[in-house]
């Protein structure tokens, strides 16, 4: 599942990177080496982040106020992945969850939630990768959730939306790996952001809340070894594969001329 390869210093496009898991990979990235262009709705936070970015590690740190939800702000920063030939890393960290269960929808909430965790996500992928295939390198972390594999739980589509990044970063690695793309799916269980208190749920009231800081360190450990999943809070890595491998073992079976027995009258 796993090899290392280290990391090459280059700047780092990161979204969401006002607080939470943003931040603190904007944080990690920056003693790193990396130069960091921040993403982000909150302007006054990004400017404070990124003066004790510079301060304490010497980066350059741009930032790039930009609502993803909006068409003409995620064009601008569609734009700069395209033509910033210095940026080698894209963190696809902006995120949100959403009210409504499927019993009760909030249309426009799920809509604002496709839009974030789906669309903005995937038009940056998009943007920066005919680049990377170019230079013949680069990297994409995209955050996920273990409720991509955990349908049980009930937060409406935003298990879904999640769903969607994992096997988006799957079919990257697979298709562009050998071409010098690196794309990595990093699936925090429930970790202590502001993401609780904009969904309106109260982290205080969980179980298992992992520290931000500890959550993107591990992250970052899977970066190194060029893990495709990353899956912080658990335990054994052989479930997983055991997962996968269970997966693979269906692919041959698809291709069917008729339909399986068990399905015949």
């Amino acid at each position: 599942m796993t090899k290392t390869l280290n990391s090459v210093k280059t700047t780092a496009l990161i979204t969401g990177a006002s607080t939470g898991i943003g931040a603190t990979y904007a944080d990690r990235l920056a003693r790193r080496g990396y130069n960091l262009i921040l993403v982000a709705r909150d302007q006054k936070r990004m400017e404070a982040l990124a003066e004790r970015l510079r301060a304490d590690t010497g980066v350059t740190v741009d930032i790039l106020q930009a609502d993803l939800t909006r068409s003409e702000d995620l064009a601008t920063v569609e734009a700069r992945l395209r033509g910033d030939e210095r940026i080698g890393l894209l963190v696809n960290n902006a995120g949100m969850a959403a009210h409504g269960s499927y019993a009760a929808p909030d249309l426009e909430a799920w809509s604002s939630l496709i839009s974030l965790n789906v669309t903005a996500l995937t038009r940056l992928t998009g943007a920066v990768v005919p680049r990377f295939l170019a230079q013949g390198k680069g990297e994409i972390i995209n955050i996920a959730s273990v409720l991509a594999l955990a349908p049980e739980m009930p937060l409406g589509p935003y298990a879904a939306t999640k769903s969607f990044v994992v096997t988006l970063t799957q079919g990257l690695n697979l298709e562009l790996g050998a071409r010098g793309i690196y794309a990595q799916a990093v699936l925090p269980a429930a970790t202590r952001t502001e993401i609780w208190e904009r969904s309106g749920r109260d982290v205080n009231s969980l179980t298992g809340v992992m520290e931000v800081g500890e959550m993107v360190d591990a992250a970052l450990v899977g970066f190194d070894r060029r893990e495709t999943i990353t899956l912080p809070s658990l335990p054994d890595a052989a479930q997983w594969d055991a997962y996968d491998n269970a997966r693979k073992a269906m692919l041959p079976n698809f291709p069917q001329e008729h339909a399986a027995a068990r399905y015949q009258a």
